[in-house]
């Protein structure tokens, strides 16, 4: 289903991260609005399974939120890089393993509305031991955590951040 007609977007910013544009659409009914959209090239989250009864979780300041979280290993995906790629690469930077076995979860836009981001939610395990390798602007803890707990740490806002919260209660699902 479409719904209107682009007949003019303009790009106010391009950044590392982000692009914003402001799209003109004509409506079926003739009128003209305005929609303000960033455009992102996609990302990837990875809920690691350490083993049987224990998820690695990450905690790092977010700018945005003005607040520390409590969150699963995520990135952008590089240009031309593929989401799998992607998983693994984050997964060895932030908290220092790869992936044995790697299972796509979902996909899910995060915010369609005005983002065209997509984000790919994975489920790592066999996890071997490599080397933690952050970008030079992340500081980041990794917190292991027992899977029985996950839920309680959601309802109780130990962990409110959207994709972790997808992402952990699929993966708990899988366990």
């Amino acid at each position: 289903m479409s719904w209107g007609k682009t007949i003019h977007s303009e790009y106010l910013y391009r950044g590392r991260v982000v692009t914003l544009r402001i799209d003109t659409i004509q409506t079926p009914d003739g009128r003209e609005i305005r929609r303000e959209i960033v455009e992102h090239h996609g990302a990837v989250a990875i809920v690691p399974r350490l083993d049987a009864e224990t998820i690695l979780l990450i905690r790092q300041y977010r700018q945005a939120v003005g607040e520390t979280l409590l969150e699963i290993p995520a990135g952008t995906l590089e240009e031309g890089e593929s989401a799998d790629d992607c998983a693994a690469r984050e997964l060895e930077e932030e908290i220092g393993y790869r992936p044995g076995r790697l299972r796509r979860m979902f996909s899910q836009y995060l915010a369609p509305g005005y983002s065209s981001e997509v984000l790919h939610a994975y489920f790592a395990e066999e996890l071997e031991r490599s080397a933690v390798n952050p970008d030079a602007d992340e500081q980041i803890e990794v917190v292991p955590v027992r899977a029985s707990e996950i839920e309680r740490m959601i309802l109780d806002g130990q962990i409110k951040d959207a994709k972790s919260i997808a992402a952990l209660l699929v993966a708990l699902r899988l366990m």
